[in-house]
């Protein structure tokens, strides 16, 4: 299986830069998706020390990154990248299978699963 994300040079760099400041360089990165968001689904990410027997695993860059089954194929094809500017920088996700996205740029929904939409 091809890998599920891609983590750019720049994402891989601030997740490292994390992982050092907090004392996880030993960490796996977690990503996934859950319900929630204004559109249905909110991504997640956050650092973890222990692998499920259900987790797709790979390695970009350098870091160990955990996909639990139920996210793998909603996320297929996404890139994570970094984005510095004049206000700051943070996290951007472009994910293909997205059909609607809301403002906030963390919450969306997919042809095949609208999760659970909050209020804004």
């Amino acid at each position: 299986m091809s890998d599920v994300i891609q983590l750019t040079e720049a994402a891989a760099f601030q997740i490292k830069d994390m992982m050092k400041e907090h004392g996880e360089e030993n960490a796996y990165l977690r990503v996934g998706v859950k319900g929630g968001g204004c559109s249905g689904l909110s991504y997640g990410m956050g650092f973890e020390h222990d692998r499920h027997e259900d987790d797709h695993e790979l390695e970009q860059h350098g870091i160990k990154i955990l996909i639990d089954k139920e996210s793998v194929p909603i996320l297929k094809g996404t890139i994570i990248d970094y984005k510095q500017s004049l206000m700051g920088g943070g996290f951007t996700i472009n994910n293909p299978n997205a059909i609607a996205t809301c403002g906030c740029g963390s919450s969306f929904r997919t042809a095949a699963n609208a999760g659970t939409p909050e209020e804004c």
